[in-house]
């Protein structure tokens, strides 16, 4: 009780952590009505990449299961690189309303950079003044200044990464200098040579156990498919028969997140709880072709000599799809993304309309019947609850934005205008030709590079802080 009312001395956001109080203290011990909900967000997951979204090579029979018991969309949008896409995610809203517009800061210790705004209302805020316990374990890479961060936007506990990525094993940034990025909240953790998602998904567990009588919010953003592609060594053996190197790699570090997401889901059966338990799977955006990532310095921090190799193989898949991460093209953006709720949802659908990662937030309170607070920002994602129960439903998204650094996207129909800032040149691509996005129609279809050139300057006018 002295820890809560500290933190309610201390907030930033008295009204909304007052909220959080009554909500607590009028929640009985033992009440789990509502729905727990599980987020499973995957790191740099192909478009395709598991089974059950055609990929024959990859075994995938946890994600699978997750589709046989939920529904399975085929037109998922997320981003072209993680900061926005968790932004999107956790918060409902386009990533540049709260400053998420380039990369955010990484280093805790250092000054302070970009970080995603306190004014920004998670999920996890929302959740909590509906009872519900809530955690994040694995990565955050939103801000990573001390005075940001996971415990400053409503999650009760935090063990994880702050920044990008890590070494599974040392635990170290490796960009640049590199530096040490494991924490507890704000403190630093030092375990060499364990794995770190191992690590998360362990405090997962535990975290279930310890709440299975209450409802639930458990946050489990993983850092891998991600390089550096240190699967274990079992998925290793299975897939080496793989001609391919990159894909070989690539297959072990998929089938690896694999078994991580299985463990979670095994615990929640376990204990009776995966009935009454919402599961969102989803990654954060299309593969990574990041190969050349080599550590360049002498003396680096975390222990790797000059030369070390720690990038992507350019194994994922994207089908007819064309792009990888970092691109507006559908392979940088579109993502395998799945929901299972068995108590209440459908089992073994397949949804083909637009959803994106903001519409997540607006579901999940749809479903946990928890209203958003009275002074919470609006929303622009849209709830997916008619369309999961009804596959002749229509999605609320008719057109889609994208933008990070000076690059830009903007969709409607089957029409794609991708260009930058600063730059007249534009992009126009087709999305049902047999190729998609194959051709570029700028030169012979002037008028609707003219329309979606000003959706977007409308857009960037309506989103941008003021």
């Amino acid at each position: 009780m002295i820890d809560l009312i500290q933190r309610l001395l201390n907030a930033r956001r008295v009204k909304r952590f007052f909220l959080v109080f009554i909500a607590l203290s009028l929640v009985p011990l033992g009440q789990a009505a509502k729905p727990n909900v599980v987020i499973l967000f995957t790191d740099d997951q192909g478009t395709i990449d598991a089974n059950c979204y055609g990929s024959n090579d990859l075994i995938t029979p946890n994600i699978d299961k997750l589709a046989a018991t939920g529904v399975r969309f085929t037109q998922a949008y997320a981003h072209t690189v993680c900061c926005p896409a968790r932004a999107a995610l956790l918060t409902g809203r386009h990533p540049q309303r709260g400053g998420v517009v380039h990369w955010t800061q990484g280093d805790m210790n250092s000054a302070k950079g970009i970080n995603m705004a306190l004014e920004e209302v998670t999920l996890a805020e929302i959740l909590k003044t509906a009872g519900y316990r809530t955690a994040l374990y694995g990565k955050w890479h939103l801000g990573a200044h001390r005075d940001y961060g996971p415990m400053k936007q409503g999650f009760d506990e935090f063990f994880g990464i702050r920044d990008g990525f890590i070494d599974n094993y040392n635990h170290f940034f490796l960009h640049g200098n590199g530096f040490h990025d494991l924490y507890e909240g704000t403190m630093p953790v030092k375990a060499p040579g364990k794995y770190f998602p191992e690590l998360m998904v362990q405090r997962s567990l535990k975290f279930i156990m310890q709440n299975k009588d209450r409802p639930f919010l458990l946050y489990v953003p993983f850092n891998i498919p991600h390089y550096p592609e240190q699967a274990l060594k079992r998925f290793e053996e299975v897939y080496k028969d793989i001609a391919e190197p990159a894909r070989r790699s690539y297959a072990a570090i998929v089938s690896t997140t694999d078994h991580y997401i299985g463990q979670i889901v095994d615990k929640l059966e376990a204990l009776g709880l995966r009935e009454n338990t919402i599961i969102i799977f989803q990654s954060d955006n299309g593969h990574s072709e990041e190969t050349g990532n080599r550590i360049r310095l002498d003396n680096h921090r975390s222990g790797y000599p000059k030369g070390h190799f720690y990038g992507a193989s350019g194994g994922g898949s994207t089908g007819k799809w064309i792009g990888q991460k970092g691109s507006f093209l559908e392979g940088g953006v579109r993502v395998p993304a799945i929901i299972s709720y068995p108590a209440k949802l459908p089992k073994g659908k397949v949804r083909g309309q637009i959803i994106t990662a903001m519409d997540w937030f607006p579901t999940v309170l749809d479903i946990c019947g928890v209203q958003q607070l009275s002074d919470s920002p609006r929303l622009d994602g849209h709830s997916v609850l008619p369309l999961i129960r009804n596959a002749k439903a229509k999605s609320k998204n008719k057109i889609l934005h994208f933008a990070w650094g000076k690059k830009w996207a903007v969709r409607e129909s089957d029409w794609k205008l991708i260009g930058s800032d600063g730059n007249t040149k534009v992009s126009l691509r087709h999305l049902a030709d047999a190729k998609p996005e194959a051709r570029d129609y700028t030169k012979v279809k002037p008028e609707i590079v003219r329309r979606l050139r000003k959706l977007h300057t409308d857009w960037v006018n309506e989103v941008s802080p003021k």
